[in-house]
């Protein structure tokens, strides 16, 4: 019997129980016989044991352990309760009334954020690449040009994409740490004459605020869209998508709206809309193709009809995220995260530290890169944040690995107790690592 432990099926313990009452009270012969039910079962279990079927891990037997962290890197952010309890609300179907509903409410609360009308404004199911994707694979058809602006990792990703889409991809570049002005971004313009230009707004690896305003209608001028990545800054700073012209833009569940990832706001203007209807070539991908995605979403005349399942409880969760959100007011919204990143930036001062972004103007609130002093190793500072505290700082990437700390203030994380145990972390962690190599 002990053997057969590891096989879960309700119907194993039941046959191994008639088998142990049915083998007192009959004859061996007859337990044996080969017109017992019970011994074909047992059979049947041992003939499963004996075949090529491994055994279920032992991990799974356990409940995970999941730690308590104060999540102060460039994302994911901490979930306020009232978002992890949506998440846990019953599940429906993905095109039952109720379910619908709640679509209806998730774009409403995103027109809001973005400040826009746009009609076809949904949510893709998936992280923030996701919506990457959908808008590359959308607007993009082979053979047509693309202006990348990179200015950090965001850029080449979607550079990245472009290519795989077989578009042109031309590039107009800055270092880390720096934004594009509206002539640089007019030379390209003028220079590629590219059916779209991308931009990202909260640039997380470098820690930079792009400008927005007056690129739209610079795009326009050249017959070019503007698509933006808001993923690290919607929420946190100003947006204000039809004022400014922007013809595309998406943000992500998990930094602001302080969501689990999983559901990512896209929003497509009229200009751009038209440009997917007129597509003479497919879209690429089924799954994110906004012809599909804007009728299941419920931004057409007609019906409904079944695209994909839709991940109903990360809809939940990002529904309460742009509740909280609207109940806090946009310029609320701006404010707090304005307020706790000069708290930051001033404490970050104070322990004689510098900032990478020299700019003011230029700087990310909800994404800060601190740089690491050549006397320090920015791993030991993380981990003793991490071991003492259970607060992640992030490290850098590409260029800046190893030579930044990122510290993410976003949403429900964006408090002043929290920045003030951020400081302390580093504080603390910095004369560690100083007195560790002073004593070698």
């Amino acid at each position: 019997m002990e053997s057969l432990r590891f096989i879960s099926m309700p119907r194993t313990y039941s046959v191994m129980r008639k088998l142990s009452i049915h083998s007192t009270a009959v004859t061996g012969n007859r337990l044996l016989s080969p017109n017992n039910p019970h011994l074909s079962a047992l059979t049947w279990i041992l003939g499963a044991k004996m075949s090529s079927l491994s055994p279920p891990p032992e991990s799974l037997f356990h409940p995970m352990d999941i730690p308590r962290k104060l999540l102060m890197g460039p994302g994911p952010s901490n979930c306020p309760p009232r978002i992890l309890n949506a998440g846990a609300l019953p599940a429906l179907g993905h095109l039952h009334p109720e379910f619908t509903k709640i679509m209806d409410e998730v774009k409403n609360g995103i027109k809001y954020a973005f400040q826009t009308k746009n009609n076809w404004t949904v949510c893709v199911s998936g992280t923030g690449h996701a919506a990457m994707e959908a808008a590359c694979c959308n607007l993009l058809q082979p053979g047509e040009t693309t202006l990348v602006s990179v200015n950090g990792l965001w850029g080449d990703r979607f550079a990245d994409m472009a290519s795989r889409n077989d578009a042109v991809v031309q590039k107009i570049k800055k270092p880390m740490g720096q934004v594009f002005n509206l002539a640089e971004i007019e030379e390209g313009l003028r220079k590629y004459r590219p059916a779209l230009l991308f931009l990202t707004h909260g640039e997380s690896s470098g820690s930079t605020l792009q400008p927005l305003e007056g690129v739209g209608k610079l795009c326009h001028k050249y017959n070019c869209l503007l698509l933006v990545d808001s993923v690290a800054a919607l929420g946190g700073v100003p947006m204000y998508m039809d004022d400014w012209e922007i013809d595309v833009m998406y943000t992500g569940a998990q930094k602001v709206l302080s969501a689990p990832p999983g559901a990512s706001p896209i929003s497509f203007s009229d200009k751009a809309r038209a440009k997917v209807l007129a597509r003479t070539v497919p879209v690429r991908s089924f799954y994110f193709d906004m012809n599909h995605l804007a009728n299941y979403w419920g931004c057409g005349e007609g019906p409904r009809r079944y695209h994909h399942t839709g991940p109903i409880s990360s809809i939940y969760a990002l529904r309460e995220g742009l509740s909280r959100l609207a109940e806090e007011g946009l310029e609320a919204s701006w404010s707090n995260h304005k307020r706790c990143a000069e708290m930051l930036h001033e404490g970050v001062a104070s322990l004689g530290l510098e900032l990478l972004v020299k700019d003011k103007s230029a700087r990310l609130p909800c994404v800060t890169a601190i740089r690491v002093p050549s006397d320090v190793n920015w791993k030991h500072v993380t981990d003793y944040a991490m071991n003492t505290y259970r607060v992640e700082i992030s490290g850098g990437l590409g260029d800046l690995a190893g030579k930044v700390w990122r510290v993410g203030i976003m949403g429900y994380n964006a408090t002043p107790d929290n920045v003030k145990l951020v400081l302390r972390a580093l504080k603390e962690g910095i004369a560690l690592d100083r007195q560790t190599h002073a004593k070698l």
